[in-house]
């Protein structure tokens, strides 16, 4: 079992690192009290580019605490929780060796793991680190996307259960390598292609029809 360690919703930013739509709901701020969790987010969240964030498939994003520490090594800088843009900041949780298609319940919601994170330029000029796109996908513990499965209120401090974890073998991780540095993983996949979030399902089977493809960048 885990724990929820905080919920963080978005403070909109401007500037000229936010891409395309000028403005991002990317710095995330812990909150206190519980917040609804439904279909299409959390309530009082913000997602400003809707074409690549946020919608059904990710409702939620999910980053595991213990994955702070060598990020702080590596970058010698403080980083709080949210500071990834993620909403809920676990601890006690495998969340890159979750498997596609996994049951978390979390106070009175119930999320299904639906991806991986594959980081874009906006998350780079956030942080102010050029290659930051480059450690990420070395590193490789991208976090979870999440779709809610049955709306609730989630805390801070609530503890999350793993409701039901799938029989097949298709991780968070695996996912995510597929899509980056393992491109021969690709047809791994075929299992949970029709329970990955459709954008990254499609992807994958460009992939498959276009080996030698490696574009990787969301937004």
């Amino acid at each position: 079992m885990g724990r929820l360690l905080t919920v963080n919703l978005a403070i909109v930013r401007d500037g000229a690192w936010t891409g395309r739509m000028g403005r991002s709901g990317i710095d995330k701020r812990p909150v206190s009290g519980p917040v609804h969790a439904g279909p299409a987010g959390l309530s009082g969240d913000t997602v400003c580019d809707r074409r690549f964030h946020g919608g059904v498939d990710r409702a939620g994003y999910a980053f595991a605490h213990e994955d702070y520490a060598w990020w702080k090594e590596s970058l010698g800088r403080r980083i709080r929780p949210g500071t990834f843009g993620e909403n809920l900041t676990t601890e006690g949780l495998d969340v890159t060796g979750a498997r596609i298609g996994e049951l978390w319940a979390i106070g009175s919601a119930v999320f299904e793991v639906s991806a991986p994170r594959v980081p874009c330029r906006v998350f780079a000029g956030f942080w102010d680190v050029p290659d930051l796109i480059a450690r990420f996908t070395q590193r490789a513990t991208p976090g979870a996307y999440l779709r809610v499965r049955t709306p609730g209120a989630v805390t801070a401090g609530d503890p999350i259960t793993v409701a039901h974890r799938p029989g097949h073998d298709i991780t968070v991780g695996l996912v995510f390598r597929a899509l980056t540095t393992e491109p021969e993983r690709l047809p791994d996949l075929g299992d949970v292609t029709d329970v990955l979030a459709t954008d990254i399902s499609d992807r994958v089977h460009r992939r498959l029809a276009r080996p030698g493809s490696t574009s990787t960048s969301t937004c």
